[in-house]
C-alpha cells in the first residue's frame, strides 16, 4: 500500500552543516517557518548538535540524524535505541545486512530507519578504487533489494538512482535524496547531482539541501523558492 506524501514544506530536509550549535539555531530563527525538517550530520553532531536535535524535536520540527552508522550488531543497536530518544524522525544507517538488521529490530515505534546505498560522492572510479566488483547502479539495486527485505523504511540514493529505485521497490519506502541543487547552483564535491523538480520526477519523497540554503544571502527565500519547485512538480 502506498504511503501518503507528505506535504510540499515537509519534503525539504535542510542540512545543518555547520560548525557550531549557535551557527545552526541562528540559521533556524532565520529559516522560520518556511522549513519543518532539518538534518543533522557529523560536523553539528560532534558539535553538540544531538541536544539541538531533541529541542528541535520539542518545538514540533522534523530532525534526520544522519550518522550512517555502521559497526557490529549490538552496537548498532544500543546507538539506535538512544537516537529513538531524542524524537528524531529519521536516522540512517549504511547498507550493510547485518548493519540494517540491527537497527530495524532496534528502532521501536516512532524512529524510521534509512540505508544510504552508494554515497553521492561517489562515482564508478570511486567503487573500483574501494575493491567494489559492482558499479554504483548495480550496487544500489543489490543494497535496495537487500533493504526492503530486511524491513528498512527508506532509502538514502541519488536522484540519478531514484527512478530505477523507485521500480525496485515500489511505493512504500520513502526515498530520500541528497545532491540537490537548483539550476545554476555550485555542486561544491558532489558528482551525481539533480535539480529539485527533476528528483521529484524521479521518485524521490524527500530533498537534502544544504549549501545552496545555508550559504545563501538570504537563506529563507532559497527555502520557499525550493518549496515552491517542489510544489510545482506536482507529484
Amino acid at each position: 500500500m502506498m504511503s501518503p506524501r507528505p506535504d510540499s514544506r515537509d519534503r525539504l530536509i535542510v542540512a545543518l552543516d555547520l560548525s557550531s550549535v549557535e551557527a545552526a539555531e541562528a540559521l533556524i530563527d532565520r529559516l522560520g517557518d518556511s522549513v519543518t525538517f532539518y538534518k543533522i550530520g557529523y560536523q553539528l553532531a560532534y558539535a553538540g548538535g544531538l541536544a539541538l536535535a531533541s529541542q528541535l524535536a520539542d518545538r514540533g520540527k522534523k530532525v534526520f540524524i544522519d550518522l550512517k552508522l555502521h559497526d557490529i550488531g549490538n552496537t548498532v543497536a544500543k546507538g539506535v535505541e538512544n537516537i529513538a530518544r531524542l524524537g528524531a524522525t529519521f536516522l540512517t544507517v549504511h547498507a550493510y545486512p547485518q548493519t540494517m538488521q540491527a537497527a530495524v529490530e532496534a528502532r521501536g515505534p516512532s524512529l524510521k530507519i534509512l540505508a544510504v546505498t552508494v554515497l553521492t560522492s561517489y562515482d564508478e572510479a570511486d567503487l573500483r578504487a574501494a575493491g567494489y566488483r559492482l558499479g554504483v547502479t548495480a550496487m544500489v539495486a543489490e543494497r535496495a533489494r537487500q533493504a526492503q527485505a530486511i524491513g528498512i523504511d527508506g532509502l538514502v540514493c541519488s536522484g540519478e538512482e531514484a527512478a530505477t529505485v523507485r521500480s525496485l521497490v515500489g511505493p512504500g519506502m520513502a526515498l530520500v535524496t541528497p545532491g540537490i541543487r537548483p539550476a545554476g547552483s555550485d555542486v561544491g564535491d558532489q558528482k551525481r547531482v539533480m535539480t529539485p523538480a527533476r528528483a521529484i520526477a524521479a521518485g524521490a519523497d524527500y530533498l537534502v539541501v544544504g549549501r545552496p540554503i545555508v550559504a545563501a544571502a538570504d537563506p529563507k527565500a532559497a527555502a520557499e523558492m525550493i518549496v515552491a519547485e517542489i510544489e510545482g512538480a506536482g507529484i
